[in-house]
């Protein structure tokens, strides 16, 4: 099993430097780099200061320039906000200028903030047939010389302008969790990212079910990669395993809230969450996160993901999004690398 780094640029505050943001983001990607990760996979969000990502090609390029090995992936685009001729495009001149490393990461999307101001009146549904009908046009984009006649774009014949360095094409992932979005990946040749968010292995289990039923009815397409996404925390001990899922906890809580969409927002933050509204929460808790989540020590963390690894999982995602200092972040995937990823290597 392979491991990889996902991560943005957080901000909770506007007393947080966005600069510092993106030179902290800077160093923990090296380090993921340095220390022998596959990949760094960062994503697309708007006008949303919690996760800023207005464009990951952008972020990916300039990691493509500080980084040497590591595979730098879109974790992931939120196709209803990309035209095909744009993203095929786009992809290709970033795998270019990334010597061929670029991984295609491509979603529907999922806060209805970001639909009601990037597309107003689209829904999540609409967010998912959107996604299945731009995933082969940009494809057939990459081919050259391809007509699209679809139900939200048309086009007269267009080749992708440039093409891709990687041949056929860049490796596409395609964000899934119900078994109709497993059954899409797999019967077009993608590779899926899966995500269980807080909940635990029961569901961890499901998705890789899901993703095995869909390859079973493709059974003419080479079995894609799947890839495992999860908060995750490596602590020095009980105590710092502790404060770990309580600043996890408090992540999802803001998470949750941006998710319903109810609370005021000024400037791209929402309004803060108090202790008591975290504590009140109906069913995130420290103790679930804890629990669900990987938050552990070294010891623990490796045997939950030799589990994953036996279900059969290419690559777990260590999700570093969490509202920790940047100091906390740093030493949970230092001893990520130095003391966890070394029990995976062949020859260990």
């Amino acid at each position: 099993m392979k491991f990889s780094l996902f991560i943005h640029l957080e901000r909770i505050s506007a007393d947080e430097s966005q600069q510092k943001l993106y030179d902290e983001f800077l160093q923990l990607c090296e380090i993921a780099d340095k220390g022998g990760m596959h990949a760094i996979w960062t994503g697309e969000h708007h006008g949303m200061n919690f996760t800023i990502a207005p464009n990951p090609f952008i972020n990916l390029v300039d990691l493509a320039r500080r980084t040497e090995n590591v595979r730098l992936g879109t974790g992931t685009v939120i196709a209803p906000f990309w035209h095909p001729i744009k993203l095929a495009g786009e992809a290709a001149m970033a795998d270019i200028i990334m010597d061929g490393r670029l991984e295609l990461g491509i979603a529907r999307g999922a806060y209805s903030f970001e639909y009601e101001r990037m597309m107003p009146g689209l829904d999540a549904w609409e967010a998912g047939q959107r996604m299945r009908e731009l995933v082969p046009a940009v494809k057939k984009l990459w081919e050259g010389d391809y007509t699209h006649e679809g139900e939200y774009w048309q086009f007269p014949k267009t080749t992708s302008a440039p093409q891709p360095m990687q041949q056929p094409h860049p490796p596409i992932w395609v964000a899934a969790r119900d078994p109709n979005s497993h059954d899409f990946a797999v019967a077009n040749g993608c590779n899926v990212q899966v995500t269980p968010l807080w909940n635990g292995d029961d569901e961890v289990e499901s998705l890789m079910e899901r993703f095995n039923d869909a390859c079973e009815k493709s059974p003419s397409v080479p079995r894609p990669k799947i890839m495992l996404l999860r908060h995750t925390y490596v602590g020095g001990d009980d105590a710092d395993v502790q404060q770990g899922a309580e600043e996890i906890n408090r992540f999802y809580n803001y998470f949750g809230a941006w998710f319903k969409n109810e609370r005021p927002i000024t400037q791209g933050l929402i309004e803060p969450l108090s202790d008591e509204d975290i504590a009140n929460h109906p069913f995130y808790s420290a103790e679930q996160m804890r629990t669900n989540n990987v938050i552990g020590t070294s010891e623990k963390v490796i045997e939950r993901l030799k589990h994953y690894e036996d279900l059969g999982y290419d690559e777990y995602s260590f999700w570093i999004d969490s509202g920790m200092s940047f100091e906390r972040k740093k030493a949970s995937l230092e001893r990520f690398i130095n003391e966890v990823m070394p029990a995976f290597q062949k020859d260990a």
